[in-house]
């Protein structure tokens, strides 16, 4: 392996924010590279500013560097200015920590958070030296991976990329860097040999090991090429979060960076059941760091770090069980050092309470961010977000009155069986928190996110079709009429054609990759950007590929129709969904299933997990624990939902299954 950074450091005097590229930060490891050590290279397909805070890269980054047989290093996209240099000059991508060639490591393994960044996913492979096409790529190639909650939807990058870890990768790097190293101690025979090796890793899935049968424009069959490759892909989920306390020395960066902080994750999954959030249904099920280790790792974490603020971060931080107690006992143990802010990035509105109010402000007021999600209680109930206006207000009412001047307000439009009344409904509740916070100060104000709706594998909702451009546009006119003359509400919405892009790359199946590929030989990266998106790229790659993209966007799908995702199983039973898209339909919530009887979603029984809980006493606030079906006011209609599968008839797994990146 040769250091590039001679040929690279003249090239930085030239481009924007060249720290982006110079490693060195403070937390960051230092490579022993040598023989018998398999080489990663873990790699954020957006800009430095946006990848290096990502925590699934810094575990990856700090476990397989304790490994005596394996080393990691990291890198990030690089900016146009410096891609266009460095092709310029002859020269790969490169890792930040020692500026080694990409092409010189044995594995290029990829985080996946959304599916707009698959063009960039690509730019980095051939910046790399590696052939695009995982069909073009020989023993010389390194092996190209990928993870994270988009690779629950593997198909579109099929044809580009090698294996996917499908689930959480704290353990499955160790049995990929062991295959991988007896590949390279047997002398590299085959790549096709090493692929299915990979194939047989629970939690690996290698497209190539796969063919794909169709009828029409419809998938017929999803066929192993092996005998000994599985027909269904199950994730990895880690069973005890105490036993991968990391990252341990989170990074600090050198620039500004999205969410400039030291981050701390207090829990895993979620059971709340939104129905269109893909994150809680395939992290299931939930598992709490116990509040001695939060604690810990805090105080560890600000004193390495120097931060003086903390996010406690989770997929709702407010549901940790004694959330109160936490906040207050972090604060108390800093007082006398300055002061340390915690922030909640995930609120739960009905969770949030006067004392948590009081204890985050008590250093310095961090943002809050509440996710009503929609704008009427009927709409709520389809989408299964139980939270009553009552809470909202509440909610709101506790934190003007802690002092707060502004808050934001999330929500999804062009959700199943939404009308316009749903929403209008949006405005409503925004204008009514701005009438609560000027009761609290003359300041007060609101800033409305919309973002358009895009239906996602293994959720409630991945039949529906979603709106248009056009209907999506329709909405977002009609909040900003009705909210242009109340001057304390900001609105700000996601681009609608943006939000179709994206719905191509969810639902798509194989076919679509040639799409990326498509726009990303267009000159498209970096389609995460505003300024750089532009949706009739998207549409001419279509159209040059004979794929009808309203076809995979804004069509319904039927029960018995085989979808892409169909052999990557997240745990949750596909009956399960389809029952709980019906009750959707039906107007009919159910409440968080750890505080009444199980679902049977599938997941505690298929991954030999409990239902894990740090207390057995639910927190108070809001709707959850009344094991009431709160959409009819009567009890839970348990008949509506898959008969329990016997812990016999389940699959047995390993209980320490391991990501995530």
């Amino acid at each position: 392996m040769s250091d590039l950074w001679p040929r690279i450091e003249p090239l930085l005097a030239k481009v924007e924010k060249p720290a982006r590229y110079i490693g060195m930060e403070r937390g960051a490891q230092v490579p022993a590279h040598g023989p018998g050590k398999v080489a990663w290279l873990l790699l954020y397909p957006d800009t430095y500013e946006i990848g290096l805070p990502n925590q699934g890269l810094q575990i990856l980054y700090e476990i397989l560097n304790e490994r005596d047989d394996a080393v990691a290093e990291r890198s990030y996209a690089p900016w146009r200015d410096l891609d266009a240099a460095l092709r310029a000059a002859g020269l790969p991508l490169f890792s930040v920590d020692s500026h080694r060639a990409a092409g010189d490591f044995d594995l290029l393994a990829f985080n996946l958070s959304a599916e707009l960044v698959y063009t960039n996913v690509l730019n980095l492979v051939d910046l790399a030296g590696v052939p695009v096409r995982n069909e073009d790529r020989t023993n010389e190639h390194p092996i190209v991976i990928a993870g994270g909650h988009a690779a629950f939807n593997p198909e579109p990058l099929a044809e580009y990329v090698d294996a996917f870890v499908i689930g959480e990768g704290e353990e499955v790097v160790a049995e990929i860097t062991e295959v991988v190293g007896a590949w390279k101690r047997g002398g590299q025979a085959d790549r096709e040999h090493v692929l299915h090796d990979l194939a047989t890793i629970p939690g690996v899935y290698v497209p190539a090991m796969y063919d794909i049968e169709y009828d029409g424009p419809r998938i017929a069959a999803v066929v192993p090429r092996y005998p000994d490759i599985a027909d269904r892909v199950d994730k990895r989920t880690v069973a005890d979060l105490d036993e991968w306390p990391y990252p341990k020395q989170q990074l600090v960066p050198l620039i500004e960076v999205v969410h400039d902080r030291l981050n701390v994750e207090i829990f895993r999954g979620c059971t709340r059941g939104c129905r269109f959030c893909q994150a809680g249904m395939i992290t299931r099920p939930v598992r709490e760091r116990s509040a001695e280790q939060v604690r810990t790792m805090v105080e560890q974490g600000l004193r390495r770090t120097g931060y003086d603020e903390v996010a406690l971060t989770s997929l709702s931080s407010a549901d940790f069980s004694g959330i109160d107690r936490v906040v207050a006992g972090i604060v108390d143990d800093q007082d006398g050092t300055g002061g340390v802010s915690v922030s909640l990035p995930s609120l739960r509105v009905d969770a949030f309470t006067v004392g948590i109010a009081s204890e985050i402000q008590k250093v310095r007021r961090t943002g809050l961010t509440f996710a009503p999600e929609a704008g009427s209680w009927r709409l709520r109930q389809v989408i299964n977000k139980l939270v009553l206006e009552e809470d909202l207000y509440a909610a709101v009412d506790a934190a003007y009155s802690q002092g707060w001047r502004r808050m934001k307000l999330y929500f999804l439009t062009g959700l199943p069986t939404e009308v316009d009344s749903d929403t209008m409904g949006i405005a409503e509740l925004a204008k009514n928190c701005v009438q609560i916070g000027r009761r609290h100060t003359k300041q007060a104000s609101v800033t409305v996110s919309v973002g358009g709706f895009v239906p996602k594998a293994h959720t409630p909702f991945m039949w529906f079709g979603q709106n248009g451009v056009e209907e999506l546009q329709r909405k977002i006119r009609m909040l900003r009429d009705d909210l242009r003359p109340h001057r304390q509400v900001n609105l700000k919405w996601h681009d609608p054609e943006a939000t179709y892009a994206e719905g191509l790359m969810s639902r798509g199946d194989r076919r679509v990759g040639r799409v990326v590929e498509r726009v990303w030989r267009a000159g498209g990266t970096f389609q995460e950007w505003s300024e750089f998106f532009a949706l009739d790229r998207w549409l001419e790659a279509c159209a040059a590929e004979g794929i009808d993209p309203d076809w995979y966007v804004t069509r319904h799908r039927d029960e018995h129709e085989i979808l892409p995702w169909d052999h990557i199983a997240a745990g949750l039973h596909k009956d399960f969904l389809w029952q709980d898209w019906r009750a959707a339909l039906a107007e009919h919530g159910l409440p968080d299933c750890r505080w009444t009887p199980c679902y049977d979603c599938g997941v505690c029984t298929d991954y030999a997990l409990e239902h894990v809980v740090a207390s057995p006493t639910a927190p108070a606030g809001g709707s959850q624990g009344t094991g009431q079906d709160l959409s009819r006011g009567g009890e839970v209609p348990v008949t509506l939902l898959p008969t329990p599968r016997s812990r016999e008839a389940a699959k047995p797994t390993s209980a320490t299954a391991g990501v995530s990146a």
